[in-house]
């Protein structure tokens, strides 16, 4: 069937040298558009295979969209779409060349051959698509570095870049949909053979803490994990114990297609939005060496010590930690730079601290609990589009202080209801050692007394308050901490210890 006549060629992109083609046209296959038209008229079907992800506006040529636009509109009202219900409705214009709509139209039909090739048609009109809004978001970065206002940094630019691409990745994609439950049932079934494999037989990766492992069944692939907590309580060093532990037992393993996938342990991403890499590599140091961070920054230390940090910095340095201490970026910014990682080196769990430091890509004058809304969102849906785990830190409301029983609930989560919603799991940390030691009486009292005896209780213990867990039991674990070198470890209770000989 001969084509169309070409619309008006597009406007230079560029400046090109004398013995170059004035402009390049953008990538577009007038065939394809053509082959899945005139499929849909043939058999109405070949439109089902393609409405969930083409739009009319992907197609190059503006006769192709009004086809497929009032074709899509005649199928959506249950009737059906031929070259004469078509005809009805797009009119009986002349076509470049002579050629009269209904003409056009039977051509189209009378020259389709099969629907089979349907999704692959569409599939080549939308990549292309695609690719023609990728020209023209390049042409926009160029135009506005060469053009932008004196009081625009060239920072904003990048964001709105990245925004725009990001726009573009999201509504770019066609792998959703329904899918059989047999493969759902497949992937539970592959899920529950690798949990019975694996060291601890938990279907998550291990976080190094038992009993919280026992309760999460380790930290599940595509969930959202708020870890939330007040100042002081350390869910810093609970969210950076918990990833070194992974990185540190990760064991690579090849799979038949080439690819690379954990057996053990995972490649972690850290978004360190409020601490540096050096302060953070601090703390990590401090947790695996047994001196206090304290000790380490002001040089305090012996020669003994200065043989442990060098031989856990040694032991530290193949392991697949990644540190981004970018601060005040926005969502966009932080799935950007995810899904990079992820594609270059591999990505296993990404902890974001804290999540009240991100920010959205809506003005600084607009809500913040909608900013908010936002973020926990994108972080949901980077988690699933990764596959990974997503640890997130979250500041609680001040009203925690202002109960006599300080230990936190879900009500308490700061600024937005979405982190509840979002959220897969809800963790809270809290340690009444820190209140308590706030509230010591005057000494050689009664109360003083007393007090002691609480402090000897609570000395060392945090407690990890699971406030909500889709897939699993709430409750509370406690575990171990050490202060100087902020490390939680597995507490040894009394009826777990080996019996006395």
């Amino acid at each position: 069937m001969p084509a169309i006549e070409p619309l008006p060629g597009p406007r230079p992109f560029s400046v090109a040298p004398l013995d170059a083609p004035a402009y390049r046209t953008p990538p577009h296959n007038i065939e394809a558009e053509q082959a899945l038209l005139g499929a849909i008229l043939v058999n109405n079907d070949a439109f089902d295979r393609v409405s969930d992800f083409l739009r009319s506006e992907h197609f190059s040529e503006e006769l192709h969209r009004r086809i497929f636009e009032v074709a899509s509109q005649i199928i959506r009202a249950g009737r059906v779409a031929t070259v004469v219900t078509l005809k009805t409705h797009l009119g009986d214009v002349e076509l470049p060349g002579g050629v009269t709509m209904q003409a056009y139209l039977a051509r189209l039909a009378r020259e389709a051959t099969t629907i089979i090739n349907a999704e692959d048609y569409g599939r080549t009109i939308h990549d292309l698509a695609v690719r023609r809004e990728l020209i023209v978001i390049g042409e926009d970065i160029v135009n506005s570095a060469f053009d932008a206002p004196v009081d625009q940094a060239p920072r904003q630019q990048i964001e709105e870049a990245e925004r725009k691409l990001y726009a573009v990745a999201e509504t770019g994609r066609y792998d959703g949909g329904f899918q059989r439950f047999a493969d759902a049932l497949s992937t539970a079934m592959d899920m529950a053979s690798s949990a019975y494999q694996r060291d601890g037989h938990l279907s998550g990766v291990a976080t190094g803490l038992v009993d919280l492992d026992e309760k999460m069944g380790g930290l599940q692939k595509s969930d959202l994990i708020i870890v939330a907590g007040r100042p002081g309580m350390g869910k810093t060093a609970l969210a950076t114990n918990i990833a070194f532990n992974i990185a540190k037992a990760y064991v690579p393993e090849q799979l038949p297609d080439g690819s690379i996938k954990a057996a053990n342990g995972g490649i972690v991403g850290f978004f360190s939005l409020e601490m540096s890499a050096e302060q953070l590599a601090t703390r990590v140091i401090a947790e695996q060496s047994g001196v206090p961070s304290y000790k380490i920054r002001r040089g305090d230390i012996n020669e003994d010590d200065f043989r442990r940090i060098a031989e856990a910095a040694r032991e530290m340095q193949s392991v697949p930690f990644f540190i981004d201490q970018s601060g005040g970026i926005s969502i966009a910014q932080l799935t950007a730079r995810a899904r990079r990682l992820k594609r270059q080196r591999g990505l296993d769990l990404l902890v974001v601290d804290y999540l009240q430091l991100l920010s959205g890509s809506k003005s600084r004058g607009d809500n913040r609990v909608q900013e908010l809304t936002e973020i926990t969102t994108g972080l949901k849906a980077l988690a699933k589009e990764l596959a990974v785990p997503v640890i997130a830190l979250s500041q609680l409301s001040r009203q925690v202080e202002s109960r006599d029983d300080k230990r936190p609930q879900l009500s308490d989560l700061r600024e937005s209801g979405s982190i509840e919603q979002d959220a897969d799991v809800v963790m809270f940390v809290y340690r009444e050692e820190y209140y308590l030691r706030n509230r010591e009486p005057r000494e050689g009292t009664e109360e003083h007394i007393a007090w002691q005896n609480e402090m000897e209780r609570v000395h060392g213990r945090a407690e990890a308050i699971l406030g909500k867990q889709r897939h699993g039991p709430t409750g509370t674990v406690t575990l171990a901490f050490e202060a100087e070198v902020t490390r939680f470890s597995n507490l040894a209770e009394e009826d777990k210890l080996p019996a006395r000989m």
